[in-house]
């Protein structure tokens, strides 16, 4: 087998890690032998025109390209016949992505998000677990792929989750508005959802704990900051159960067993990332035996997608196909198989070659048998 580049891989970066999650394929394109064109989000324009400078600057534009625009630039790349394309984003806009890709058979890896589930085990250490858990879901505000969409805590430790997830909140950030530690939701439009998603669950039924560490008039600032916002006694007909968060808001589900958990996520779409708090190895190892997700870190969150020896990609509706690592030079690579026939004239040997005879007889009796 030999490994040869595809050609030019397209990749189609998201507004939230611009950086990373365009140049994480790329490298993985170039190092596999590959050319690069990149299609930036339109909602940081800013960041995709530097980028656009700089690449031009330092790469002879056959080999490496970046483009801007919003999203009729974006549909136009991905109907081009591309040797493979990479989209990260959200499962609705991959749904076009992938049907444009049809059009012309090329193959595609979808990067995609969901609901990732965070279960802390019958005994995980509260503190630690909630301080990782609170690190992760305010890192960006939110809005990463791989954030704890929802956690699934023992209903007797319900009440010690949601104090340890305020107090370990209000320590890592005791003021957010005008805390540069803190970012905001992206624009008007996505707050109105995740303000959305919280009256529905209010309204049928949420309770909701607001960590707002510095008693903060979020009313009365023109910013799109949000504080986190907890919500308990929450089930699945409220849109944040059905819906991928991307944001501040953290629904808390409580379960009697570990196997209750398991079959509630097994129920569910599979998600991009999984992450299981606890101490006992037979339990991390029923989770990790019996669920099936992107990736998992134990005993902490999102880690796992900096360990570039592993493959990153999703699962179903989170994904196909993965990078990093020696996963993205096979990835963007076409494994070419090689057969060198020896001297000796093997079809002859084997019967295969007319008129068949008791040679081809005594090979089908070897192949009967095995």
């Amino acid at each position: 087998m030999e490994y040869q580049p595809k050609g030019v891989v397209g990749v189609i970066a998201p507004w939230n890690f611009p950086i990373n999650l365009a140049f994480d394929p790329a490298i993985g394109a170039f190092g596999a032998g590959n050319r690069v064109i990149i299609k930036f989000s339109e909602f940081c324009p800013e960041t995709g025109e530097l980028v656009k400078k700089l690449v031009a600057e330092y790469f002879a534009p056959e080999e490496m390209t970046v483009i801007t625009g919003g999203p009729e630039t974006g549909k136009a790349f991905s109907e081009i016949p591309w040797d493979h394309l990479i989209f990260t984003g959200g499962g609705g806009i991959a749904k076009h992505v992938m049907a444009a890709a049809a059009q012309n058979l090329t193959p595609v890896t979808l990067e995609l998000g969901g609901k990732s589930p965070t279960i802390i085990g019958p005994d995980a250490d509260i503190q630690k677990s909630t301080q990782r858990i609170a690190m992760g879901k305010m890192m960006n505000a939110g809005q990463i792929c791989l954030a704890p969409d929802y956690l699934l805590v023992p209903q007797d430790k319900e009440d010690a989750v949601v104090e340890g997830i305020a107090s370990n909140v209000a320590e890592q950030y005791p003021t957010l508005i005008a805390n540069d530690d803190y970012t905001s939701v992206i624009n008007g439009r996505h707050k109105e959802r995740l303000q959305g998603l919280i009256d529905d669950a209010l309204e049928k039924g949420a309770k909701q704990t607001i960590v707002n560490p510095g008693d903060e008039d979020f009313s009365n600032t023109n910013s799109n900051k949000m504080p986190l916002t907890v919500l308990q006694n929450v089930n699945d007909d409220m849109r944040v159960m059905q819906e991928e968060i991307f944001g501040p808001v953290l629904p808390v589900k409580t379960y009697r067993n570990l196997d209750e958990v398991i079959d509630y996520v097994n129920d569910h779409d599979r998600p991009l990332g999984l992450y299981y708090f606890g101490e006992t190895e037979s339990d991390k190892r029923k989770v990790l035996d019996r669920t099936i997700s992107g990736g998992v870190t134990v005993n902490d969150v999102i880690f796992h997608i900096a360990q570039h020896d592993l493959p990153f990609g999703g699962v179903g509706p989170s994904g196909m196909g993965a990078y990093t690592g020696p996963d993205g030079f096979k990835e963007f690579s076409h494994a070419k198989a090689v057969y060198r026939q020896p001297k000796i004239n093997i079809a002859k040997i084997a019967g295969f070659l007319p008129p068949y005879g008791a040679g081809t007889e005594k090979t089908m009796k070897q192949q009967m048998k095995l």
